[in-house]
């Protein structure tokens, strides 16, 4: 009998952990679990109660419950650049530009059925009708306004489940309404590739781009459909911004760009910049936020873990294992820690070196006394170019020389 090209030598998809297996609980800030993959590196993840979702390059979505293999589904075309969970739809971004929606079967939740695809057959065909429905996308090339005519790089869910966003390299975010399937929006938003999307409460939506800019926008009613309206742009630099996040309460939005650098802002201080996170060598490629905990991902191979008190920041652990640049971040709350009394989170990390690690990651703060001279943030005012742009200051040790990425395409 063939075995799975996702188990190992063991009968358990995830490789034994080094500690006794009769704790009771993990060491913290420490490896559980990890599984390399054979089918190709790791795109996206996405995490709900106990299943987490995988995305590859291989085309193929795997289900993962209780880290024991589940299930899986298989796209026709596209590398899967992102995953979204919403109740029993789940919609997944490729880079051949197109959005597939799925469901999961009610009389077998192993079963994931596709419903779909984003826009509809029959919006496509409706709006092909008209030739203003077509915009030019590259010289000489014109394609429907509600199609992506590139990879989509990222997706987000609205709080209300009600829109979904989808960032795309063909430089928009585009809004769709999720109860009917349709595009109500295509935003142009930047000048190069759009890399991240992120929303926040109130209608308000981020988004990151190649071009080395991050732009707040509004969403405002227009009858049927929506209109975004840009309220503010945070940032203009000259590297890309690869990802955005925003933490658990809405307060603060924080965006990773290829400079290995994490600039966050205050939306309670109408969007002021907070500071600068200096943990890494090479490019932030991913970001994810849960309590009072920031994570950034990096082609440096490496994971920082930042404990948020107030505006200051403070690196509490540096997760180190992966073999290639981590590529995707999900969280989840350990519900077993919360019966012990012991805030805990379980961390999901993919990456380019073809495995996901599971990670357990604690709340309680234990520094390192040369972790916590040399990583906490200053918060001190940065100085400001004429541009608006937050130049870190050179002598800081944690920063990182190279300011420009050689790939701004995330």
């Amino acid at each position: 009998m063939m075995m799975s090209p996702w188990n190992q030598t063991t009968n358990s998809p995830f490789s034994k952990p080094q500690w006794s297996q009769h704790e009771d609980t993990p060491p913290q800030n420490s490896l559980i679990g990890s599984l390399v993959r054979e089918e190709g590196h790791i795109y996206s993840l996405a995490a709900s109660g106990d299943l987490l979702y995988t995305g590859s390059d291989s085309k193929n979505i795997r289900v993962w419950k209780n880290l024991q293999e589940y299930c899986g589904f298989k796209s026709n075309s596209g590398l899967v650049k992102a995953i979204i969970i919403s109740g029993q739809k789940i919609f997944t971004g490729h880079q051949d530009g197109k959005i597939r929606v799925w469901k999961v079967s009610l009389k077998n939740p192993s079963i994931h059925k596709r419903a779909g695809t984003l826009p509809t057959l029959k919006d496509i065909f409706k709006s092909s009708i008209k030739p203003s429905n077509y915009v030019e996308v590259r010289k000489h090339r014109t394609a429907l306004w509600i199609k992506h005519s590139d990879a989509v790089s990222c997706l987000s869910l609205s709080p209300d489940k009600t829109y979904l966003y989808s960032a795309s390299w063909d430089r928009t975010v585009k809004v769709w309404r999720i109860a009917d399937s349709k595009c109500l929006e295509s935003i142009t938003s930047h000048e190069d590739a759009v890399n991240a999307v992120v929303c926040g409460n109130d209608g308000i939506v981020f988004s990151g781009s190649a071009d080395g800019t991050v732009k707040v926008w509004r969403r405002e009613p227009r009858g049927k459909a929506t209109k975004h309206v840009m309220v503010k742009q945070l940032l203009k630099q000259e590297c890309a911004v690869t990802a955005l996040a925003i933490d658990s309460t809405g307060s603060m939005v924080y965006c990773g760009a290829s400079d290995g650098l994490v600039n966050f802002w205050e939306r309670d201080k109408q969007f002021e910049h907070g500071g600068v996170l200096k943990g890494h060598k090479l490019a932030v490629l991913c970001l994810a936020s849960a309590g009072n905990l920031v994570f950034s991902g990096s082609a440096d191979k490496t994971i920082c873990v930042w404990k948020r008190d107030g505006v200051i920041h403070t690196c509490i652990s540096v997760l180190t294992g992966h073999d290639g640049p981590v590529k995707c971040l999900a969280v989840e709350q350990d519900r077993e820690s919360d019966a012990r009394g012991d805030q805990r989170w379980i961390l999901y990390s993919g990456s380019l070196d073809k495995s996901v690690k599971v990670w357990s990651v604690s709340e309680i703060m234990q520094v390192q006394h040369r972790m916590s001279e040399s990583m906490q943030v200053q918060h001190r005012m940065t100085s400001m170019t004429s541009e608006g742009d937050s130049i870190p200051s050179e002598s800081d040790s944690s920063y990182s020389s190279s300011r420009a990425g050689n790939n701004k395409r995330n």
